[in-house]
């Protein structure tokens, strides 16, 4: 892990009516920070506009403040999860894809499970987009003719809470041993929860 900020960087201003991609950039930035950083904690609206090239004012015109950057940095990162997720094929890629993004980029993979600052406790998680890539896929390898074990909505909720519960066993202990056993994994759990994956 890196505890340097990225240097600043060099841009072109954006032509009148281009803020929507000033917005991307912004995210990209932070996204970028995010890898270097870790975890949210240092991710500020001052690196995030000097990673961009840009002055602190202009991420407030389109965040109103760091709680607005994380809800936005969220969505991108959810948003980039589920079609990742939806570009495998079957639910063993699939669950491989998510193990092997949670490894990789452990920052990008912990912002995923924080909730937006606008939503009641009560509202249901970020990643039920997520949760529904692989309740498809289920559902399409039954269609195909494999054998659930399990309602392809509840087999679902197995595949990913232990998942997740697996990627926070990695997450505190991330030794390389660790991480050449996920593919075995992988196949175990899909295993419980499809006969003919």
């Amino acid at each position: 892990m890196s505890s340097r900020p990225a240097g600043p960087m060099t841009r072109t201003r954006n032509r009148w009516g281009e803020g929507d991609r000033l917005r991307a950039e912004i995210l990209d930035a932070a996204s970028r920070l995010l890898s270097e950083l870790d975890n949210e904690d240092g991710l500020t609206i001052r690196g995030v506009a000097r990673a961009t090239g840009i002055a602190p004012a202009s991420i407030y015109s389109h965040f109103a403040d760091r709680a607005a950057l994380l809800d936005g940095l969220l969505d991108h990162e959810i948003e980039r999860m589920r079609e990742l997720i939806a570009g495998a094929d079957g639910a063993r890629a699939q669950l491989r894809a998510y193990c092997d993004f949670a490894v990789a980029h452990p920052g990008h993979y912990r912002i995923l499970f924080r909730r937006r600052s606008d939503q009641p406790p009560e509202s249901p998680s970020p990643m039920t987009a997520i949760l529904a890539e692989f309740q498809r896929s289920l559902e399409r390898a039954a269609e195909g003719g494999a054998q659930l074990r399990l309602p392809a909505d509840r087999a679902a909720v197995v595949v990913f809470m232990a998942a997740h519960g697996r990627m926070a066993l990695y997450h505190a202990n991330p030794t390389e041993r660790s991480a050449q056993k996920i593919p075995q994994f992988v196949d175990e759990l899909i295993s419980l929860v499809l006969d003919h994956p």
